[in-house]
C-alpha cells in the first residue's frame, strides 16, 4: 500500500521563538538512498522524543529523523511554551478533565521528567526548560469563578495551588487587568525553539537528522517501508509518524481530525525605560481562567530578550493552511488585548505575528501507538503539544520496540477519534463556535 502526502506543512508568519535566538545548527537535506531500522517523520516534540526514546531502548538502533522545514521553524517553535503537568482540557470551562485526571497528571509528569533528563543530558540552557510554574489569571467575576472551581478540583486530586489577589497579580505582571490568579508550581516554562534545538542536537549525536526533507510518500517495499522525499529516500522496517494533524495528509484518520490554528504576537525587546514603565517580574506566564481567553508570557534575556508574548484567537482550517487574513485579524485582537492589560505600553508595535497549527479530535483522544504493520503514530495532541507530544512520541517508540508501559497502556485504551460532521458544515460550525467562545471569554 502507498500513502501519498496530499499536502506538506505551510506556515504563516515567522517562528518567533527561533527568530529571537538567531540562527541554529543546520542539518543536511536528504539527497541519497539510505537505510534505517526506524524512520521518524517529524522533528518536533513528538518526533524528537520518539527518536530519543528509541535510542534509550536500543542504543544500537539505526534511527533516521526527517523534518519538513528547519528544526524549530514548524509548530514546535510556534507554541506558547507551557509544559503543563495538571489537567488542562481546552474543551472544558475550567480545564478540569472528564477522565482520570490523576492518571493524566502522572503521565504528564513523566513527560516533564523525560524532558528534564534530556535537558540535563544535552546541556540545554536552564532558561529554556524553566521549572517556574504558571498562573491562571482571572479578569472578571466569571473568570474568578472558573479559577475557584479549578482550585476545588485540584484539591480533590491532592494538588497544591496558591491563590493570588489583585495586588499580587499586579506585582507579578505589572498589570492591573487581573482581579486574581491561581498559581500552580508544576508547569515548565519552555523557550520552545531553544529546547527543541537542544533536543535535536542531542538526538543528532546518535541518529541521522535531516531537515528541509518533507516526506511525499511511503509505501511497502517487501518486508520494509520505502519513505520518499523530493530528493532522497529511506528504506526502514518501521515508521513513526510524528506529524500531528498532518496524519490526515497521508489519508489516515481522514474526516476525524480538527485542524485548528492559534495565533500569537511578540513585542520587540523592551528597553530599560519600557521595563521601568511596565514594572512587575521579568519572567512569568499567565494562562486565562477561560480556556478560550488570552495567554500572556513575559520573558527575559535568558530566553531571547525582555519581551511579552500574547496568544489568542482560533480558527478551523481543514486544508491546514492559515491565511494572511487570519493572522491579520488575530493580530488586531491581540493588540487590543495587550493594550487592555498594559495601558502603560499601549501603542507598542509588535515585532512578530504568526500562526501555529494544532490538531484536536472531537472526543479528545490522541492517535498514538501501532496503526499498521510496522507503522506507528505519535499524533493528535489536542492542543497540548509539549507534554502530550512528548508522551505520544514516547508511546510510539515504546510500542515499536515492544516495550509496554503505563504510557503505552493509556494510549492503547483510548477510543478512535470520532468522525466529524461532513464539510463544509464541520468548518462552519466549528468556526462559529470558536467565535462565540472567544466572545464569551470577554476580558479573560
Amino acid at each position: 500500500m502507498t500513502y501519498l502526502a496530499a499536502r506538506t506543512p505551510v506556515h504563516q508568519g515567522p517562528a518567533a521563538w527561533a527568530e529571537i535566538l538567531g540562527n541554529g545548527a543546520q542539518y543536511p537535506t536528504l539527497e541519497d538512498k539510505i537505510t534505517a531500522d526506524v524512520v521518524v517523520i517529524g522533528a518536533g516534540f513528538a518526533g524528537l522524543s520518539a527518536a530519543l526514546r528509541l535510542r534509550q531502548l536500543d542504543p544500537n538502533a539505526n534511527v533516521v529523523v526527517l523534518e519538513a522545514a528547519r528544526v524549530a521553524q514548524g509548530a514546535a517553535g510556534r507554541n506558547s511554551g507551557f509544559m503543563i503537568d495538571l489537567p488542562h482540557d481546552l474543551a472544558s470551562d475550567d480545564y478540569a478533565g472528564a477522565g482520570d485526571d490523576q492518571l493524566l497528571t502522572r503521565l504528564n509528569r513523566q513527560a516533564i521528567a523525560f524532558g528534564a533528563e534530556a535537558a540535563e543530558t544535552f546541556g540545554i540552557a536552564p532558561a529554556y526548560f524553566d521549572k517556574s510554574g504558571k498562573v491562571n489569571g482571572a479578569a472578571s467575576a466569571a473568570g474568578d469563578a472558573h479559577n475557584r472551581s479549578y482550585e476545588s478540583h485540584l484539591r480533590t486530586l491532592g494538588e497544591t495551588s496558591e491563590w493570588l489577589d489583585t495586588q499580587a497579580m499586579h506585582e507579578l505582571t505589572g498589570s492591573r487587568h487581573y482581579a486574581s490568579g491561581l498559581f500552580t508550581p508544576g508547569t515548565v516554562m519552555l523557550q520552545p525553539a531553544g529546547y527543541i534545538r537542544g533536543l535535536a542536537a542531542g538526538v543528532a549525536t546518535h541518529a541521522n537528522l535531516f531537515e528541509n526533507s518533507a516526506v511525499l510518500s511511503f509505501a511497502r517495499a517487501g518486508q520494509s517501508w520505502c519513505v520518499k522525499t523530493a530528493k532522497g529516500q529511506v528504506t526502514a522496517a518501521k515508521i513513526i509518524l510524528a506529524v500531528n494533524g498532518h496524519l490526515e495528509s497521508f489519508g489516515i484518520a481522514k474526516g476525524r481530525l480538527m485542524q485548528l490554528f492559534l495565533f500569537a504576537s511578540m513585542t520587540p525587546e523592551l528597553d530599560n525605560e519600557l521595563r521601568a514603565r511596565l514594572g512587575g517580574a521579568d519572567r512569568w506566564g499567565v494562562t486565562p481562567s477561560d480556556p478560550m481567553g488570552t495567554t500572556v508570557r513575559r520573558i527575559d534575556t535568558g530566553q531571547g530578550g525582555h519581551r511579552i508574548v500574547t496568544r489568542t484567537c482560533a480558527v478551523m482550517r481543514p486544508d491546514m493552511q492559515a491565511s494572511a487574513g487570519d493572522v491579520g485579524r488575530a493580530a488586531k485582537v491581540q493588540r487590543a488585548k495587550f493594550a487592555a492589560r498594559f495601558p502603560q505600553l499601549a501603542g507598542l508595535k509588535m515585532q512578530y505575528e504568526w500562526a501555529g497549527h494544532l490538531c484536536l479530535s472531537l472526543n479528545g483522544v490522541a492517535v498514538a501507538g501501532a496503526i499498521g504493520d510496522g507503522v506507528y503514530s505519535a499524533c493528535v495532541q489536542n492542543g497540548l503539544g509539549t507534554a502530550r507530544g512528548t508522551l505520544t512520541g514516547m508511546a510510539a517508540a515504546e510500542t515499536a520496540m515492544g516495550h509496554p508501559s503505563e504510557i503505552t497502556q493509556f494510549f492503547e485504551a483510548e477510543a478512535a477519534p470520532k468522525r466529524l460532521p461532513p464539510q463544509p458544515f464541520a468548518k462552519m460550525g466549528a468556526n462559529a463556535y470558536l467565535r462565540w467562545k472567544e466572545w464569551r471569554a470577554g476580558a479573560e
